[in-house]
């Protein structure tokens, strides 16, 4: 099978795949009576599947893939993407998750139903099945197929070479100096699009038949599984890149050697902080808008939540996402530092450009021996990857169509059969139409990244939701009109504003580029141009970027050549939460919708809620205050991150031995299984308090200390 598998590598690959459909289609057997077993799995999860579910759902090969080509092509600032995640994770652990659980919901669409009105749970809906089926499926798809294709070799990739024209090379052909057939060629890898096509339909193919046969069971014991293929083949890839790198001595010397390689280039990949007017992880961005995101992904959005509401109690839903979140910190070593390592091995072992999408791939036949399953390992944790993800959100687009559409308003006596049947048609419905745009809108030889093309095609239609929760669940004063202008607005504002800022303060980025001395006209590629610009002569191309020197001010300075989309997400937030608290005043609420918040379904006083925030807000100046010390140079990264995990630890100390104040009404207390607080006369390891405060410290320590 091409030049890269072997029979032994085939053989472990196989093995791998045949396991986890045969779990899968195993899981399935008997747990499809009724709609909760097939949607939720009978609410029996256990916190290890909980936790398996939410990383492989989450890490799927969008980020095996494209973490480590994103730390391949831009740096370690791509850590934000899991570090975030952990406020995220939290804010779904003991915000949202109460109030969901007590509920007893099946989908998140059914709490703003409850809590608004219908408006906003077919709102909620038709934007998540867009996102799941149309935004998400599609890339994992893409990036599974062509990432097939690049191991495969052989015949599923194409190598040629392109010329690579220059403004200073087009100066000199002018010039008579040189001709076309002077210019550098560069040598050029792409997938063979029938190769290509068939990886699409088999992946498609494999990840739809256990899904729905077994419903959210097979989905969240494939999970599991596959999340431990993608642990181990992520890092057997680490390990042997940062070995290579290391000349062979070992992970530790490749990451000393690694750092020192780092220290000597220019674009001094390891940093995790990127000026404010980066293109495309600005320090700005990622410390506001990239938060916001993660509330939603972790918070509300139900791919992700459907795992915890499957948990067999409050406690095990809890352990389970405060592990996922310990796992998620691994990523930023495993597979963002290994993309910088392999972007230093590849620049000394390989003669042509690599796409960021390509790189791990590439390394995959760089570095990993063939014939001894290794290859397998690595191919079955990438597929494992891709598989977590697609059935993920196969189950739970097809779970929202089936709850909030087809039984709210197609057919509202559909009984439990029923309800399991149309959720496997609409699987099936779901999987062609991503399949067929798949195909339709994405070049499989694309250089971008997709991971950040996925994060911002999300945000333009999530922030409106966003703010709809958040103020519903806490905010009695919360109407139903005021979600529904607010989920709509919230798009609108997206594109309004983004055009806005193009439009008057934005420019090329190429252009950008030479006008703030990041680089020289004449090193600018051609093919970096406006399309207008590409047949223009060197002089014409030199006066149009003269042009436009007049049109560089303090804003496009600060924040780049165009919105990035971490900006634009605060910009639409606090534009949403004005329009809902304003449109909430100006209307009336419904006394039965207004209980339904994060106090009075937790048990809780609003003063509890107050003075949580209040230490919050306490935390976060503390930590604002220490960070511009060690700005300044005050006080170096290594004691500024012990101090910052300090105060995390402490905020979490002096919150947990608070007095809870008694709720006015308070609903019937919850079973000490089920409690927040552990009882103090339970072992520490089993509070799961005491986790998360180790999980958040954890974070802010690394936020400081690769500063």
């Amino acid at each position: 099978m091409g030049d890269l598998f072997h029979a032994v590598d085939l053989a472990v690959f196989l093995i791998a795949l045949v396991a986890v459909m045969a779990v899968g289609l195993l899981a399935g057997r008997g747990e499809t009576e009724s709609s909760e077993q097939y949607f939720l799995a009978g609410r029996h999860i256990r916190w290890w599947g909980v936790a398996g579910s939410i990383y492989g759902s989450n890490v799927s090969a969008n980020h095996l893939v494209g973490m480590l080509g994103l730390g391949f092509s831009i740096g370690f600032a791509q850590s934000h993407f899991e570090l975030g995640a952990i406020f995220g994770l939290l804010m779904l652990c003991y915000g949202f998750l109460p109030v969901y659980r007590r509920l007893k919901i099946y989908t998140l669409s059914e709490y703003l139903g409850r809590r608004y009105d219908d408006r906003s749970r077919l709102s909620y809906a038709v934007i998540m099945v867009l996102i799941m089926a149309g935004v998400q499926m599609v890339p994992g798809l893409y990036i599974g197929a062509r990432s097939a294709c690049v191991m495969v070799g052989d015949a599923a990739v194409e190598n040629h070479t392109e010329p690579v024209e220059t403004v200073g090379n087009r100066r000199e052909i002018e010039a008579g100096k040189i001709t076309h057939e002077d210019l550098q060629l560069q040598p050029v890898v792409r997938v063979d699009k029938k190769w290509y096509a068939a990886f699409v339909i088999i992946l498609a193919v494999i990840s739809t038949v256990y899904t729905v046969l077994g419903g959210l069971r097979a989905v969240v014991l494939t999970d599991a599984i596959q999340s431990l293929l993608l642990l181990g083949g992520g890092l057997l890839l680490a390990f042997l890149i940062f070995s290579e790198l290391g000349g062979g001595d070992g992970v530790v010397a490749g990451w000393q050697e690694m750092i020192r390689l780092d220290q000597a280039d220019s674009e001094q990949k390891m940093r995790l902080y990127l000026p404010s007017n980066h293109p495309k992880l600005p320090w700005s961005g990622v410390l506001t808008g990239l938060i916001f995101m993660h509330f939603f992904y972790w918070g509300t959005n139900q791919f992700i939540v459907q795992r915890a509401l499957a948990a067999r109690s409050d406690g095990e839903a809890r352990l389970g996402i405060i592990t996922a979140g310990f796992l998620k910190l691994l990523i930023p070593f495993f597979c963002i530092a290994a993309g910088i390592a392999g972007y230093f091995l590849i620049g000394q072992r390989v003669d042509h450009d690599v796409d960021p999408d390509a790189a791990f791939s590439e390394l995959v036949r760089l570095v990993v021996p063939a014939g001894y399953g290794l290859i397998g390992i690595v191919a079955a944790g990438l597929i494992g990857a891709i598989l977590s993800s697609i059935d993920s959100m196969m189950n739970s687009a097809a779970t929202i169509f089936t709850i909030d559409v087809y039984q709210k308003y197609i057919r509202p006596d559909a009984d439990d059969r029923q309800l399991v049947r149309v959720g496997r048609i609409s699987i099936i419905v779901f999987v062609v139409i991503a399949t067929g745009l798949t195909f339709a809108v994405i070049d499989p030889n694309s250089k971008d990244n997709f991971f950040l093309q996925i994060a911002n095609y999300t945000s333009l239609l999530t922030p409106g939701l966003l703010v709809a929760f958040l103020v519903g669940m806490f905010w009695r004063r919360a109407t139903a009109s005021g979600a529904f202008v607010t989920i709509i607005a919230g798009v609108l504002f997206s594109l309004v504003f983004q055009s806005a800022y193009d439009r008057t303060v934005g420019m090329p980025p190429a252009v950008y580029q030479v006008l703030t001395e990041q680089k020289t006209l004449d090193e600018t590629r051609i093919d970096e141009l406006p399309a207008d610009w590409q047949q223009l002569n060197s002089d014409e191309i030199t006066r149009r970027v003269e042009t436009r020197r007049g049109s560089l001010n303090s804003i496009n300075l600060a924040f780049g050549p165009s919105l990035n989309f971490f900006h634009r997400v605060v910009l639409v937030i606090f534009s949403c939460l004005l329009v809902h608290v304003l449109v909430s005043l100006a209307t009336s609420v419904e006394p039965d919708q207004a209980r339904l918040t994060w106090s009075d379904l937790g048990g809780h006083h609003p003063r509890d809620l107050k003075r949580l925030a209040q230490l919050v807000f306490l935390a976060i100046t503390l930590l604002v205050c220490l960070a511009l010390a060690m700005r300044s140079g005050w006080i170096q990264p290594p004691l500024a991150s012990a101090v910052a995990a300090a105060i995390t630890l402490a905020a979490f100390v002096i919150n947990s031995t608070r007095r809870k104040t008694p709720a006015e009404g308070e609903l019937d207390p919850k079973s000490a299984d089920d409690a927040p607080d552990a009882p103090h006369d339970t072992p520490w390891w089993s509070r799961d308090r005491n986790w998360a405060a180790l999980l958040c410290a954890t974070a802010v320590w690394m936020h400081f200390f690769f500063a």
